[in-house]
């Protein structure tokens, strides 16, 4: 089956990535997903892995563009990591991927999560609840997870369908 999504690489190495939805419409992933793939991110992050940045360009429902740019190295090489796993020309890989950078993003400012992660000598482990939480809730528009829906959705049981 072709990808829905549409990937061009520019003269500046610049991937494009045509996507006909919204960042809001993404599916939820499983739990195992999202855990490997920050796995991967952490192990192509020590290995300075930073790869190429990427251009999303989200179609809206109105049908109007919304574009986000992943330029940062860091980002560019979560998304190179799980790109080599889960191809980002899917809708599923790029679930992953733009829900692995929210997670990371909400977790660098809702400091009542600190208790849902630990520090070790490998780096950061993830609270399965967590993992399951951020594989589970919607995106907002701008790809990012609402710090209230999150705090909402921690503070009840996560539908068992959620932790696959």
């Amino acid at each position: 089956m072709p990808s829905p999504i549409r990937v061009a690489r520019g003269p500046d190495g610049l991937l494009s990535y045509a996507i006909p939805r919204p960042p809001e419409s993404l599916p939820p992933v499983a739990p195992r997903d999202l855990e490997s793939a920050w796995d991967r991110a952490r192990d192509a992050a020590a290995a300075e892995r930073w790869g190429p940045p990427r251009r999303l360009l989200f179609r809206r429902q109105d049908g109007s563009p919304q574009e986000m740019l992943l330029a940062d190295a860091d980002a560019a090489c979560w998304a190179e990591a799980v790109d080599a796993v889960n191809d980002l020309a899917t809708i599923r890989g790029l679930s992953i991927c733009l829900r692995l950078l929210a997670l990371v993003e909400i977790m660098s400012r809702a400091r009542w999560l600190m208790g849902l992660y630990a520090m070790t000598p490998q780096g950061i482990e993830l609270h399965p609840e967590l993992l399951r939480a951020a594989a589970a809730m919607p995106l907002d528009a701008a790809a990012r997870f609402d710090e209230t829906g999150l705090r909402r959705l921690l503070s009840r049981p996560i539908p068992s369908g959620a932790s696959q």
